[in-house]
């Protein structure tokens, strides 16, 4: 289909986490339409290697291409450590992943004591943060402290975001962060940003939280608007779901990470 400034902005994840990438797109944004693609069929994508999450990446991406986005976020970590460059490579519109922005963005952010990074052991294992980081600093350096936290993910899904539980588990996770000289933290896992309250009472009010997801958002808007294709204001936008699994976990934990309902979502069958 061809592209133009009223075509719609794609995103994929693996599952509901990057609908807190569309969320912050959404606010940014509030002219343009979407269309996001959760592959929950396939869901973790952190422990596969990264061939298939490239082969996983380039399905989605042709999926909503079809369908005429004119541009891609990978709202997945892991896709975009290890898949940007071929989804670049394939894809005739602009693609935005979540890693640089947020490390850039903390970069800005950071008063020079070093700055952490949050993720899955996917994501952490993958060193893309922290490689975007150093070559993001330059010169000059940066001190980056990673730490994988797995049990964020669980209780984001299941909305146990405040009480006892999550805060032992981010003070388990986090408190020596600010020890160790941190003053900015990555949440570097779209899940992430629905515990950000206990996540940063773990590490003190010094620690400046950066959310890759908003930073995102930043990136895109002001992409799309370098290449004239801001969606102008008129009748309201349009947002649609597709998911590769049976939807019904999907609308109803989504709602928790996008912030409002999701009425319906279309399975759609991408295997290979």
């Amino acid at each position: 289909m061809r592209q133009g400034s009223h075509s719609p902005i794609g995103v994929f994840d693996s599952g509901v986490g990057g609908l807190t990438v569309l969320k912050a797109l959404m606010s940014h944004l509030p002219h343009e339409s979407t269309l996001y693609l959760g592959d929950t069929a396939r869901v973790p994508y952190g422990t596969k290697s990264g061939e298939v999450v490239t082969r996983y990446s380039l399905k989605n991406a042709g999926f909503l291409l079809e369908r005429g986005i004119k541009l891609l976020v990978v709202a997945c970590n892991t896709a975009s450590a290890v898949a940007l460059p071929a989804l670049s490579a394939a894809l005739p519109v602009p693609v935005v992943g979540v890693i640089a922005p947020g490390a850039r963005a903390a970069l800005r952010r950071t008063r020079g004591g070093g700055v952490g990074v949050i993720g899955t052991p996917g994501t952490i294992r993958s060193g893309a943060y922290q490689r975007e980081l150093e070559s993001a600093a330059g010169p000059e350096g940066v001190k980056v402290k990673a730490r994988a936290c797995p049990l964020f993910v669980p209780l984001a899904e299941e909305g146990w975001l405040a009480g006892d539980v999550p805060r032992m588990v981010a003070r388990e996770y986090l408190e020596d962060f600010a020890r160790s000289g941190v003053d900015t933290l990555v949440l570097g896992c779209t899940h992430y940003p629905l515990l950000k309250d206990v996540i940063a009472e773990a590490v003190g009010p010094q620690v400046s939280l950066v959310d890759s997801a908003e930073a995102t958002a930043e990136v895109v808007a002001a992409l799309l608007e370098e290449q004239g294709l801001l969606a102008a204001a008129g009748g309201p936008p349009t947002h649609h779901y597709f998911v590769t699994d049976v939807p019904e976990r999907f609308v109803e934990v989504g709602a928790r990470f996008l912030g409002r309902p999701i009425h319906s979502a279309e399975q759609v069958d991408l295997s290979f």
